[in-house]
């Protein structure tokens, strides 16, 4: 056996790698529980896998002996990769996502009880049409059907089956079901009938994936037969990106451990984003008083990015409150300072990133990154007009099945046949009209093969206020067929009325009309130099093709695209972060709430440390005809490259400072210092007027509606005598 520091100095001479003191620590403090607090780029896969092998080579444990949970199956496979090249010479360590080992132990539980049970969760192709009854999505898709008597859309689905992986991840008894917010109507009522279905099968338990951790959690609890068996498989465990573990996951791995309590918890509560899929970063913090005689070790040198992006880095994230206290350093140079990039409106966006990265040769290292998915399609239209190679880190095809889409396109569709009552059934309510369904299903009936506008004049009883709005929507769908798809688009939007049909369908429905629009906008961006309505529906066929092209893209020269979520542990060289207002990112429900914003916080954050040379955040003046306001978040980078001056000494524009007043009024120093920190919607105290509301920031003025009235107020004459303050 060799000493301790040959073990080092042979990884370095193979390998190339050279431990800091704090990354040595946490390889040779094997025994007992430890926490290690990792920051973005610090090394952390490379010390994980540098301590498993020294348990292995010089503490001679047998590499069945060690367990090494991660949270996806993307992270256990590179980790089992990187133990391979590190240690090509043992044999593999047991690598598996929390899933994977909760799935083990219910099997295990349900053999030896002789339960039958099925999986009903996982891929299905197309839209589940042609899948098996009991796959998990059919079943809410016909209980759905059931209690809401409508047809449940794709963004429903989504919050549906996350609002039940939060109950189940939590661990919330059926009782307090209620409490938990679901926009999707008859959520809860849904998700108990889902439960009942489940159990009260014939032949057989019907299982999810959310179900193998509380299942897993329970046999656990309940069969100490079965839980000695796993505490004794395991001499040490492992978790790795701990800050997206749930309630029912901690629970699961500290049963496991609960002998020897040999568990190496690796985090950064800093990146912690998935509150909202059951996360409970909170157990990072309370991890002493799990573990008392828990160690726990900062890993805060980052050797990703330059000296200009990790200092600003860390300033931004002590923004919260609820975290470790830890000082994000850097030994690298510093390169350029962060570029901030203000647009006029948000179709300038995309355009301005084909310029820039037109022409550069190494795009592979260059990520485009965003809050939301819905930002993804304008970028890849512009960027496959332009024959800039892209790859989707999470391909999103949803929004060309959107019904919203499809009602476009069965709009267009008339325009070519106005003879089919099954087109005219599927939009006959979301346009002026006013078609009523009795009437609809009257014009069924008939079959003469006439135009339907003049079948509903001619043979069904109309309401005398109808009779021109047909005979006018006949002539407008005529019109439609010769029109470029742009100017149709804006026609069925105005003229036809669907945008209005949209708002009444929203406000009744609970449909964010803000997202419906965002599509339409897309399609007419879409639908730009386009000159014939099969021009853009051939032009809808290829972008939904290029996109699942672009999914197979992973490692080739081309751009990545990804959601802030899921750039978390990737780098590149250049990395710009898109659509930065208020309103996306934080969002009006972030700002509601002190663990939202620090959640969204922590997710600009880990948009922020992606980058290693060049970081550029973007945003803009106006979207979709409103004036938008640019992110709280990218007005405190602002502020921390360019820290406003002290009062002190002369004020701006002529104000002068005479002991503690500026023009004889007492200086303040908590005032608002810069035009950018006047935002819509936020709160302000004036020194006169009290506490009001920003209702505009207009040009040179600001309005606020104080208790009694509104105010216009000069910003320049506000900001010189530091008149208001951020309440």
């Amino acid at each position: 056996m060799f000493n301790m520091q040959d073990f080092f100095t042979r990884k370095k001479k193979e390998l190339g790698v050279s431990l800091n003191d704090v990354q040595t620590k946490a390889v040779l403090q094997t025994e007992g529980p430890l926490l290690l607090l990792a920051s973005p780029g610090s090394g952390k896969t490379t010390t994980v896998i540098m301590r498993i092998g020294y348990l292995i080579e010089k503490k001679g444990i047998s590499p069945d002996r060690i367990k090494a949970v991660t949270f996806s199956k993307a992270s256990a496979s590179d980790m089992k990769e990187r133990f391979k090249r590190f240690f090509p010479g043992l044999p593999p360590v047991d690598f598996s996502t929390i899933h994977s080992l909760a799935f083990e132990v219910a099997r295990e539980h349900f053999r030896k009880t002789r339960t039958p049970f099925d999986l009903i969760e996982g891929n299905v192709s197309g839209d589940d049409q042609g899948a098996d009854m009991l796959h998990k999505k059919v079943i809410l898709r016909r209980l759905f059907k059931t209690h809401v008597g409508e047809n449940i859309t794709d963004s429903q689905m989504e919050e549906l089956t996350t609002y039940i992986s939060f109950i189940k991840n939590k661990m919330i008894k059926p009782d307090q079901w209620s409490t938990v917010s679901c926009d999707v109507p008859k959520a809860e009522q849904i998700l108990k009938e889902y439960e009942r279905f489940k159990r009260s099968h014939p032949n057989k338990l019907l299982v999810d994936f959310d179900d193998m951790l509380t299942i897993a959690n329970e046999v656990l609890w309940s069969d100490r037969q079965l839980l000695w068996e796993y505490q004794q498989r395991y001499d040490y465990v492992l978790t790795d990106e701990s800050q997206d573990t749930s309630l029912v996951q901690h629970e699961i791995i500290e049963k496991l451990v609960r002998e020897h309590q040999n568990l190496c918890v690796v985090a950064d509560d800093d990146q912690s984003i998935y509150s909202w899929r059951g996360a409970e970063p909170s157990y990072l913090l309370d991890f002493k008083k799990v573990y008392p005689k828990a160690e726990i070790l900062f890993m805060e040198q980052n050797y990703r990015s330059t000296k200009d992006i990790v200092s600003v880095a860390n300033r931004f994230i002590k923004r919260n409150k609820k975290r470790y206290e830890k000082n994000m350093f850097t030994e690298n140079p510093a390169f350029e300072p962060i570029q901030i990039k203000e647009l006029h409106d948000y179709n300038a966006q995309a355009k301005y990133l084909v310029k820039e990265i037109q022409g550069k040769e190494n795009l592979g290292e260059i990520a485009v990154l965003y809050r939301n998915n819905s930002s993804s399609i304008a970028l890849m239209n512009a960027f496959d007009r332009a024959g800039i190679p892209f790859y989707m880190k999470d391909a999103d095809n949803r929004f060309f099945s959107h019904w919203v889409v499809e009602d476009v396109l069965n709009f267009m569709r008339m325009a070519f046949t106005d003879k089919r009552p099954d087109i005219l059934e599927k939009i006959h309510l979301k346009f002026n009209g006013y078609i009523s369904k009795q009437q609809m299903k009257e014009l069924k009936g008939i079959r003469n093969g006439e135009s339907v506008f003049d079948n509903l004049v001619n043979h069904v009883e109309l309401k005398p206020y109808q009779v021109r709005l047909i005979k006018d929507s006949k002539e407008t769908f005529r019109e439609l067929k010769e029109m470029p798809p742009r100017k149709a688009i804006r026609v069925i939007r105005n003229q036809l009325g669907y945008e209005k049909a949209l708002e009444k369908m929203s406000s009744i429905l609970g449909f964010r009309l803000e997202y419906l629009i965002g599509i339409l906008n897309t399609l007419e961006e879409i639908a730009v130099n386009l000159e014939t309505l099969q021009d853009f529906a051939k032009r809808l066929q290829h972008l939904e093709s290029a996109l699942t092209m672009a999914k197979r893209k992973k490692g080739q020269n081309a751009v990545t695209f990804s959601t802030f979520h899921s750039s978390k542990g990737l780098e590149f060289e250049h990395v710009y972060m898109i659509d930065l207002i208020n309103g996306v990112i934080p969002s009006k429900e972030d700002k509601e709430d002190m663990s939202l914003i620090e959640e969204a916080t922590r997710l600009f954050y880990v948009g922020m440390t992606r980058a290693k040379k060049h970081l550029e955040l973007i945003t803009y003046w106006e979207k979709d005809g409103v004036k938008t306001a640019e992110s709280t978040f990218v007005r405190d980078v602002k502020n921390m490259l360019n820290p406003a001056p002290k009062r002190t000494g002369t004020a701006k524009s002529g104000a002068t400072v005479t002991g503690k007043k500026v023009n004889g009024v007492p200086f303040n120093p908590n005032a608002v210092q810069r035009e950018s920190e006047l935002e819509v919607g936020l709160t302000v105290k004036h020194r006169v007027f009290g506490t009001g509301e920003i209702t505009g920031v207009d040009g040179d003025t600001v309005k606020i509606q104080f208790s009694t009235k509104g105010k216009v107020l000069s910003i320049m004459t506000c900001l010189e005598m530091g008149l208001l303050e951020l309440v």
